[in-house]
């Protein structure tokens, strides 16, 4: 596997963006540009992540294609199609974004999101934007959530079936998939589980971690990998099984020294 995360500093050239990628120690990266940049431009850092030997991870598409107000949707599917390509052309393992949700926060929750309808609709909003831009390298993957689709291995591979494009492929974040005390306490299990099922359509991993807190109800909380409970020693062997160019990109942290101790944690465990 490849571990990356944001970088910090100025990247505003190819050779800033690898020289703050290098210092990090990261080998993977996110898309260091825009999808309005030149031709020229996203053609320099893409040579630069090849002369580094740095894997440019993801491109974000975060946005709402599942949008019920149609203008907002209409922009939502442009912006992934213009992020695949982007994807596409800067060498990007994947664009990435959420499935959307029918209710009116763009990333939930919302009851009709677990529906039979709301699994359609996302079956139907991956294959137009797959089918429009058409990548020769890239894949368009849905980041797993705590409560829309896909919220489980078995939902996740059953979209995969569903959707049923070679473009598309699978983007695992196990920690939006803890929701529960269940998954919480036996997430060994849960991360086993994501890598049988779908082990060899994965193409990029988001490393967090997750903290179960005693006030009631329940509250589960995002943290800096170490500072939970996800059994990093089982989900690092899985990784170890994976391509080895695999990314495994840190996130939502809030500053370059904490992204320097999650990394730190995360070669630590490494097998």
């Amino acid at each position: 596997m490849r571990l990356g995360g944001p970088v910090f500093g100025d990247i505003s050239t190819p050779q800033r963006w690898v020289a703050a990628v290098q210092a990090a120690g990261y080998r993977a990266a996110y898309c260091p540009v825009k999808n309005d940049a030149s031709k020229t431009t996203i053609a320099a850092y893409a040579q630069a992540a090849r002369e580094a030997d740095i894997v440019i991870a993801e491109v974000g598409a975060w946005s709402n294609p599942l949008s019920q107000d149609p203008q907002t949707r209409r922009e939502a599917r442009k912006f992934c199609k213009r992020q695949l390509a982007l994807a596409d052309k800067i060498g990007a393992v994947c664009c990435v974004n959420i499935a959307g949700s029918l209710g009116g926060k763009w990333d939930g929750p919302c009851a009709e999101d677990l529906t039979e309808a709301a699994f359609a609709q996302i079956v139907e909003s991956v294959q137009e934007i797959v089918d429009a831009v058409q990548p020769d390298r890239a894949v368009y993957t849905l980041e797993t959530m705590p409560w829309m689709y896909p919220d489980s291995p078995q939902s996740y591979l059953d979209l995969m079936q569903a959707i049923d494009r070679k473009s598309v492929a699978v983007h695992l974040d196990p920690v939006n998939l803890i929701n529960c005390p269940a998954r919480y306490f036996n997430n060994a299990t849960l991360l086993r589980e994501c890598f049988a099922l779908l082990g060899p359509q994965i193409v990029g991993v988001h490393a967090k971690d997750i903290a179960l807190r005693e006030n009631l109800t329940v509250h589960l909380d995002e943290v800096r990998p170490g500072l939970g409970e996800l059994d990093y020693s089982v989900f690092l062997e899985e990784m170890s099984a994976l391509p080895p160019d695999t990314p495994f990109m840190l996130e939502h942290l809030p500053n370059e020294e904490e992204y320097r101790l999650a990394a730190a944690f995360v070669r630590a465990q490494m097998p």
